[in-house]
């Protein structure tokens, strides 16, 4: 293989990169919507057919995209194109890696909108705006809330403000800092709300809704659901996990650093799942709430609970967490591209990428409100750009980065990166791989463009 043309700093550590992935996999599709999922798709069911997807689908692509960030030392598209090259192989294969880095950048602007809603609800939830709320009440002031664009302008500005500063401060002043010291706070706070909502009269009800499966309750689009999510949440096909792994240092284990990342995001949906359904049933609402589940019935449930502005703070602080650990993740792929390629010092890519995701996110910031009738294909601008990332764009990258790593990559790079010291493992990583990871994949690709007649 021809070496790298720029070569990037390293993490300090194998900690470093397990904190640094692991940010960037939890956010908001672990507390926001992997909890609503379970709710609308029969908990426990949902909660075992996700499991066993991240670990026959989720772990081996995972493995596969930091084997060839690894392997390639440059961001997504200079990786994709240099080893399609070293392999003889078409060099059109690079445009998998603008397909990670257009989504990722895509995805952050909107992001960074819904996380502001986060921001502004770390203030709100501790007011008196929410004590004796009922559903009516909550839903109003959510509404109020996300029909004034200067909010929504105000928040998006912020946040994406503080995402421009952590990367711009380089891998290990801004990203391997920021994750160190916000993963293990985002642990302790879930670990706190647990603990919170077993003393708030439904965790047993709560687990049991998302612990115990009912077999009855397993349908095909809840199966298709579950694959989704496993597959999202741990934010595949994006280029972060790609650029994030040509930071990884020789000596440290792809397989083990994966299977530690997709476990901490897998423990992470779980502990949501045990802190927000138990306060859900004590207060007599239902799991079912789809999206609004954080943004308007967990409000209504801290206003009835005694220290519940506190907690409710405590939850949306997790929540920004989460979310800011995994938009420098989003964003770091276009900063990566554009050091290498047009010369750019760090800060200078991070001003220029944040600001142009700014400036697109407007569009969903305005799609709540004066923008709402503005649509393409009867859809706003938010629901576009989430319908085009979410149902088409990761879905095949992730097809995409499964089968160049298990096809296009020679057997001898791949087991030299990987390094399995039973030879058992790597070739039931390789089946994975080249068969069951694209299949399943493309299962929940062809449901998105509704080929299954749903």
């Amino acid at each position: 293989m021809t070496e790298p043309r720029f070569l990037h700093a390293q993490w300090s550590s194998r900690m470093a990169f397990i904190f640094a992935a692991s940010g960037s996999a939890i956010g908001l599709g672990n507390i926001w919507k992997f909890p609503y999922l379970a709710g609308d798709n029969g908990g426990g069911a949902f909660v075992l057919v996700y499991l066993l997807c991240v670990i026959a689908i989720g772990i081996p692509i995972m493995i596969a995209e930091t084997l060839l960030g690894r392997r390639g030392r440059q961001s997504p598209i200079n990786t994709m194109a240099s080893l399609a090259e070293a392999a003889k192989a078409s060099p059109h294969w690079r445009y998998a890696g603008w397909l990670g880095v257009i989504a990722g950048f895509l995805i952050l602007s909107y992001y960074s909108v819904i996380a502001g809603w986060a921001m502004a609800y770390i203030l709100k939830i501790n007011s008196a705006l929410f004590a004796g709320i009922d559903a009516a009440g909550s839903a109003r002031l959510f509404e109020t809330f996300k029909s004034t664009p200067e909010y929504q302008v105000i928040w998006h500005s912020l946040f994406m403000a503080a995402t421009i500063f952590i990367v711009s401060r380089g891998v290990s002043g801004g990203l391997e800092r920021a994750t160190r010291y916000m993963m293990p706070a985002l642990l302790l706070m879930l670990l706190v709300l647990d603990v919170y909502a077993m003393n708030s009269g439904g965790f047993a009800q709560g687990c049991a809704f998302l612990l115990e499966p009912d077999f009855n309750k397993i349908t095909g689009a809840g199966i298709l659901a579950a694959m989704g999510q496993a597959f999202f949440s741990l934010g595949l096909g994006m280029g972060s996990i790609m650029v994030y792994g040509s930071y990884l240092p020789a000596h440290v284990s792809i397989t083990r650093s994966s299977i530690l990342v997709a476990s901490a995001d897998t423990l992470v949906a779980l502990m949501a799942g045990l802190a927000i359904f138990p306060l859900v049933f004590a207060n007599g609402l239902s799991p079912t709430m789809g999206p609004g589940l954080i943004f308007e019935t967990l409000p209504i449930a801290f206003g009835q609970l005694s220290g519940g502005g506190w907690f409710g703070m405590l939850f949306f602080t997790l929540v920004f967490f989460a979310a800011i650990t995994s938009s420098v993740a989003l964003i770091e792929p276009a900063v990566a591209w554009l050091s290498e390629n047009r010369g750019l010092s760090r800060s200078r890519a991070s001003l220029y990428s944040g600001s142009a995701c700014w400036l697109l996110g407007l569009g969903t910031a305005f799609s709540f409100n004066i923008g709402s009738e503005l649509k393409w294909f009867g859809k706003t601008v938010f629901e576009l750009v989430d319908l085009l990332t979410a149902e088409i764009m990761l879905p095949l990258g992730g097809v995409l980065v499964a089968l160049f790593a298990g096809w296009i990559l020679s057997r001898e790079h791949s087991e030299a990166e990987l390094e399995m010291k039973d030879a058992r493992h790597y070739r039931i990583w390789r089946i994975l791989v080249r068969y069951i990871a694209p299949a399943g994949v493309l299962i929940v690709f062809l449901d998105a463009m509704g080929l299954f007649g749903r």
